[in-house]
């Protein structure tokens, strides 16, 4: 069996690449480093953006580990023009994985380079890996696992937050939520 911790990163002060955690989003990242402190990970891997390397930094520190950057785990790209109502624009995206907006992502090409940055961690996992990214591209994966997560998965995510996939011959076996911030 083979453990992968996917986590969506702690609270950001906005959307940009290089946004960062805010005040509260840098407790949260430590909380979550003292949560999983316990875990033997194997490797830690996270999205290149700012605010998701801050989540997982407290941990790194923790258990002296290094912190493999996957540009796969970047954020979706939802368009690359400012959209009015971008939140009905995404419901859009889940009900049907191949529309795609102006420079955008589909849901479908999204989710083919963050399974496959999963399937990646799950080769070279021993026991436990644990992978920080992003709220859009960490639901699309949790879809192509257990298709009941959708769009109301994603607006019920907080920040952060973390599902355990459990793998067994390189087959999901589990998916189950994992409070990681006391609430």
């Amino acid at each position: 069996m083979k453990n992968l911790y996917l986590i969506r990163h702690c609270e950001a002060e906005g959307q940009a690449h290089d946004a960062s955690l805010t005040a509260k989003g840098r407790e949260q990242a430590v909380m979550l480093a003292d949560h999983l402190q316990g875990i033997k990970f194997d490797k830690l891997y996270s999205s290149p953006f700012t605010r998701a390397l801050q989540s997982i930094e407290p941990i790194a520190l923790k258990l002296d580990k290094q912190i493999t950057i996957d540009e796969r785990l970047e954020e979706r790209r939802l368009s690359e023009v400012s959209l009015d109502d971008w939140m009905t624009e995404l419901e859009k995206t889940f009900d049907d994985f191949s529309y795609k907006l102006t420079g955008g992502e589909s849901s479908s090409e999204a989710a083919t380079r963050g399974v496959e940055a999963v399937m990646d961690v799950v080769q070279v996992t021993n026991e436990n890996s644990l992978v920080v990214t992003h709220g859009n591209l960490f639901t699309l994966i949790l879809n192509h696992f257990e298709s009941s997560h959708g769009f109301n998965t994603w607006k019920s995510l907080k920040n952060p937050d973390c599902f355990k996939l459990v793998f067994e011959n390189d087959k999901i076996v589990s998916i189950d939520h994992v409070n990681v911030i006391p609430t």
